[in-house]
């Protein structure tokens, strides 16, 4: 067998290794399970209303300029604690990160807050925050469909 044809055979392979790598990690990524984010937030009854009216009304359109993913919405109330509920879904944590620093930064919504802040007082008391990771043996991987 000459040179030529053992470059060409060895090129052949490496071409081969290379694009057999490549739908492997597609394969991976495709098939990453998403990143959940829930977050919990103690609100005033007296203010129920009117923040409720400004996260549907402001805060969902602003969210999904920087791709926020909202799953689901729920509202609790026990005695005289009110918590808005909701979750988000996320593609990973730096996505997560990087959208939450725009989102808040947003003039927008800073204006929106301050305005709110100034006309009803208060509006939140507390948030909790839990980022989630789905287990392999989870019965829904995405709660969003794409």
């Amino acid at each position: 067998m000459n040179l030529q044809k053992v470059n060409l055979i060895l090129a052949l392979i490496a071409v081969s290794f290379i694009f057999s790598s490549a739908v492997d990690l597609t394969a991976q990524t495709k098939s990453k399970n998403p990143l959940h984010q829930l977050r919990i937030y103690e609100i005033p009854k007296e203010n129920r209303q009117v923040f409720n009216e400004r996260f549907r009304d402001h805060a969902i359109r602003i969210m999904k300029k920087y791709g926020f993913r909202i799953a689901a919405i729920w509202e609790s109330e026990t005695g005289q604690k009110v918590e808005f509920v909701y979750l988000l879904e996320w593609k990973d944590k730096q996505t997560m990160e990087e959208s939450w620093r725009k989102f808040l930064a947003d003039e927008e919504w800073k204006e929106i807050k301050k305005k709110s802040s100034e006309k009803y007082g208060t509006f939140v008391n507390e948030i909790q925050e839990k980022t989630l990771v789905l287990t392999d043996f989870s019965p829904q991987r995405n709660l969003i469909k794409n």
